[in-house]
């Protein structure tokens, strides 16, 4: 089983190397990719070295930053073409932790999209502020509601997909981000007839550098899930 793992940034300079170190610690037979937006603080710089020191690490350079649904496309089509059987999505930001990542990739087989889930029983939280939980829940209840999905953490960001799904998709089409584009992907699978399972993980609040939430992610994510809900 060949599996590829992605990693988007964009100005992650703070947290890549450790995130990196124990990816490759804990999963030394996984590939990794790093999607890396042209970010001003040297992110790609950083990736670059990293790779020289992991023969399993490549770098994915983009001309500008277009949000995490393109890039995570982008390695969608890089992992297709290099003859990948299973992609697994992975914040940078060690809010995903590696410890978690067998869980999510044992978990995996054909015809099924593997969701780490944060509110899924033994699933948890660390260091997250209150309002951040409630928003979290609130969009994951909307979502699931307006969907009719039996997903508990739909909005989540570390799952893994097998490439047959992937393939069979107009990737080029799929134009949400954020939270919509995790959302839209759940979708599409399940529209699919692919098994979506959730494995429980622990999601921790990232210790350095800025989150990439903003109100306008969250308002995209509301209006499509709206959107959906009305052509059904």
């Amino acid at each position: 089983m060949k599996v590829c793992v992605l990693m988007p940034t964009y100005n992650e300079m703070g947290p890549l190397t450790q995130t990196v170190e124990a990816v490759v610690q804990v999963a030394p037979d996984l590939d990794l990719l790093i999607i890396d937006d042209n970010s001003p603080d040297g992110t790609g710089d950083l990736a670059d070295l990293l790779a020289n020191k992991h023969p399993q690490l490549r770098v994915l350079h983009r001309q500008a930053k277009q949000g995490l649904g393109r890039a995570y496309i982008a390695g969608f089509e890089w992992a297709i073409e290099n003859g990948y059987d299973f992609i697994v999505q992975m914040d940078a930001d060690g809010s995903h932790r590696p410890d978690d990542l067998p869980l999510v990739v044992e978990a995996a087989a054909e015809n099924r999209l593997v969701i780490g889930s944060r509110w899924v029983p033994g699933g948890a939280v660390l260091n997250w502020p209150w309002h951040r939980q409630w928003i979290s829940r609130a969009g994951n209840l909307y979502a699931r509601l307006t969907l009719r999905s039996h997903v508990k953490d739909i909005t989540a960001g570390f799952r893994c997909y097998p490439v047959s799904f992937l393939t069979g998709l107009e990737l080029e089409l799929v134009r949400a981000q954020g939270y919509g584009f995790q959302i839209e992907m759940t979708k599409l699978a399940q529209d699919s007839g692919v098994a979506v399972e959730e494995v429980p993980i622990t999601f921790v609040e990232r210790e350095s550098g800025v989150s990439k939430m903003t109100y306008k992610i969250i308002f995209e994510a509301f209006w499509l899930c709206t959107k959906w809900a009305f052509r059904r």
